[in-house]
């Protein structure tokens, strides 16, 4: 196997991979949000019923917003890096083989061998390369042809890395 596409200094692929990677790592935080919003909310209402609702009523209303913060966080910080990384468009280039993955982005080029892989994630137009539980890299799948993708979705299924259809 492989596989070289390039990466066109488009200015709104660093949005698009800072949103990836976004949604991927910052997803928890809406989650806890949902959660401590739930709490507090039942916490308000079930202290308005009983005679000790003044004295826990800032506990449940500090849930709350902590809560709704919680879950502003990520669409903040995917709004802050798609402003940010528009300056970051240059060309790039993918090598992949059945070794490693080879990037290249303007004067910059580093690597990853499959074997320190620990997962592959899908996020959309992207896979997410994981080592450890770090994510390390994006694949832009939109950028290859439909049977480059195709074999290396073979590829990483082969090894264990994303799960099957």
């Amino acid at each position: 196997m492989h596989i070289r596409f390039d990466v066109p200094a488009d200015p709104a692929y660093p949005s698009r991979v800072a949103a990836a990677l976004g949604n991927v790592r910052l997803r928890r935080f809406g989650y806890i949000g949902a959660v401590l919003t739930a709490v507090g909310v039942i916490g308000l209402v079930v202290s308005r019923g009983g005679g000790w609702g003044e004295r826990s009523s800032p506990l449940w209303t500090a849930l709350v917003v902590a809560g709704v913060l919680s879950m502003l966080y990520r669409p903040w910080v995917l709004a802050r890096a798609r402003r940010r990384s528009g300056s970051y468009a240059v060309d790039g280039a993918y090598d992949i083989t059945e070794d490693n993955i080879m990037m290249r982005s303007g004067s910059e080029s580093g690597g990853i061998a499959w074997d320190g892989v620990a997962q592959v994630r899908d996020a959309g137009d992207f896979w997410v390369v994981y080592v450890g539980r770090m994510p390390a890299t994006v694949i832009p799948r939109w950028l290859m042809s439909a049977e480059d993708a195709e074999t290396l979705r073979a590829h990483m299924t082969e090894r264990g890395l994303l799960p099957s259809r």
